[in-house]
């Protein structure tokens, strides 16, 4: 992929003057986690992180603005969105309408296809996608870095995802405008490290706890999350060298303890959080035995029973096979290194 290329899926903020605007979003996964806020109102993470970007499981999204939209509309995979989700889109297209000086109420229409609120980062994706067909529609002219920051406030690990491969999101500073301004994702630049992630479907079904209440829940009662947020700093800066080394088995063993450690966490928050299932235990087991046989095999879950498989392109049959036969049922897709959020062409009308 040429730079050129990545430039204009970093900076997807033209054309800006269309009455609607469609753009496509893929989610990241991150390798070293953001679990926790500095300030929840701006959606400022208490730490950095750092993600790689799928090639699978985009969303599309389409903002239609015009007289005819009386009231904010919003559907999510054909069915009306309700309760959290709206008032999240809502609030979201309120902060695009303040900085472009409008009232225009808009219609909404949001294809996921992954399953959403499982930790299968369907909000990385869902608000990248928000963010950069609202910025187009509304007529906002945005550079990368501005952008990053207004995908951050529907959710922190959208800010990455509207970078192709992989990319860090810098933790707030200070506090207010300072840390707005501080908070924002940038692309890593790594050429030469190519790997396959195998995500396997433990549980399609929405988590019981959102990630917004167990982070809140995390931060304030784990007597971890101190301890877990600093080494969090010390695996940032040794998982980049790996990075630039295209060494897979130190990345693999950063990100592995790096979302082991945010899970003790959260076991260790009064009353504890557990995404953890028995599948996720059977299938982490699988993936330890990999390594015993020779195949580097990592992984790393977010906030869901779900795991995600960083190895070799050319082990990835072989993990992904070896997974699913770890449980009755279990489903596996194999990723690589995806796109950058983008606008379709066609903006405007």
């Amino acid at each position: 992929m040429s730079t050129d290329h990545r430039v204009e899926q970093a900076r997807p903020s033209v054309p800006v003057s269309g009455r609607h605007a469609t753009a496509v979003a893929h989610p990241n996964i991150a390798l070293i986690k953001y679990w926790g806020k500095l300030d929840e109102q701006l959606v400022i993470p208490l730490v950095d992180s750092l993600s790689m970007t799928l090639d699978v499981f985009p969303t599309t999204t389409t903002v239609r603005l015009g007289p005819a939209i009386g009231t904010d509309t919003v559907t999510l995979n054909g069915m009306p969105a309700a309760g959290e989700q709206r008032r999240r889109v809502i609030a979201f297209l309120d902060l695009v309408r303040e900085r472009a000086g409008s009232t225009e109420a808009a219609d909404v229409e949001t294809r996921n296809s992954v399953p959403t609120g499982a930790g299968l980062a369907s909000s990385a994706s869902g608000f990248a996608a928000l963010a950069v067909a609202a910025a187009a529609a509304y007529g906002l002219d945005l550079d990368r870095t501005e952008m990053s920051r207004l995908a951050r406030r529907g959710s922190a690990s959208a800010s990455r995802s509207l970078f192709d491969g992989f990319a860090i999101c810098h933790a707030g500073r200070g506090s207010g405008d300072a840390a707005d301004l501080s908070s924002y994702a940038e692309p890593v630049t790594v050429p030469e490290f190519d790997p396959a992630m195998v995500v396997a479907m433990v549980d399609r079904a929405p988590k019981a706890v959102s990630s917004r209440a167990a982070m809140r829940r995390t931060v304030e009662t784990s007597p971890l999350y101190p301890a877990w947020a600093e080494s969090s700093r010390a695996d940032l800066a040794e998982i980049r060298i790996a990075l630039e080394r295209g060494d897979l088995e130190a990345v693999g063993e950063v990100a592995e303890r790096n979302c082991l450690g945010m899970h003790a966490t959260m076991l260790a928050a009064r009353p504890a959080v557990r995404y953890l299932s028995a599948a996720t235990l059977t299938v982490l087991d699988a993936v330890s035995d990999l390594r015993k046989s020779g195949v580097p095999a990592y992984a790393t879950i977010d906030a869901g029973p779900n795991v995600k498989i960083l190895c070799h392109r050319t082990d990835a049959a072989h993990v992904a096979e070896t997974i699913r036969g770890s449980v009755p049922g279990l489903s596996t897709v194999t990723a690589g290194r995806g796109p950058g959020a983008r606008l379709r062409p066609g903006v405007g009308e």
